[in-house]
């Protein structure tokens, strides 16, 4: 739905919370409305709508992870995580040192992308370990999908790889949201 406007009346003895939406949006805010209880306590979440990304970003790199791969003679899925590493997005995270392998099982359920890598001990934690916890490309914004794809566009063409003009390129890197 799309707010126009958020006000606030404080009242005597209770508060009103007021919305005021778009023309035309008042059946979409009547369905939300008729489940409620008026017994039961409520949670509303109010965030900025941001636009689906493209899957034609994301379909255009697994086409070319799958070309490298087979021109490398690797698993698509070495391709991939290698990528991550070299220009991922990551945390750097102090860990308990008993808790770094069940950190890192946990953190790798998320997906192939979601990595984690040993570091070392922190030398100012006694007891703790450094990890790099990369996160997968599903998580990505537009700034990191574009680094994604710039890499293994790099990767193709150094090995003959033919792939998209710089102006296509640039094309589904904008769509990426």
């Amino acid at each position: 739905m799309k707010i126009k406007e958020i006000r606030l009346e404080l009242l005597y003895k209770h508060d009103n919370l007021i919305i005021s939406l778009a023309k035309g949006q008042h059946v979409e805010a009547m369905q939300l409305c008729n489940p409620c209880d008026p017994e039961k306590n409520y949670e509303i979440i109010i965030r900025e709508r941001k636009k689906k990304r493209s899957l034609d970003a994301n379909a255009y790199f697994w086409t070319l992870c799958r070309k490298l791969a087979v021109k490398l003679n690797v698993p698509e899925k070495e391709v991939y995580r290698k990528l991550i590493t070299e220009v991922g997005s990551y945390e750097m995270l102090a860990i308990k040192t008993d808790a770094v392998a069940r950190f890192i099982t946990e953190w790798e359920k998320n997906g192939i992308g979601w990595i984690c890598q040993e570091v070392g001990e922190s030398r100012s934690q006694k007891g703790f370990t450094w990890i790099k916890a990369y996160y997968g490309s599903s998580r990505y914004n537009t700034a990191e999908m574009a680094r994604l794809i710039d890499s293994i566009i790099e990767e193709c063409t150094e090995v003959g790889i033919e792939t998209l003009t710089p102006h296509e390129i640039e094309m589904l890197k904008k769509e990426w949201k």
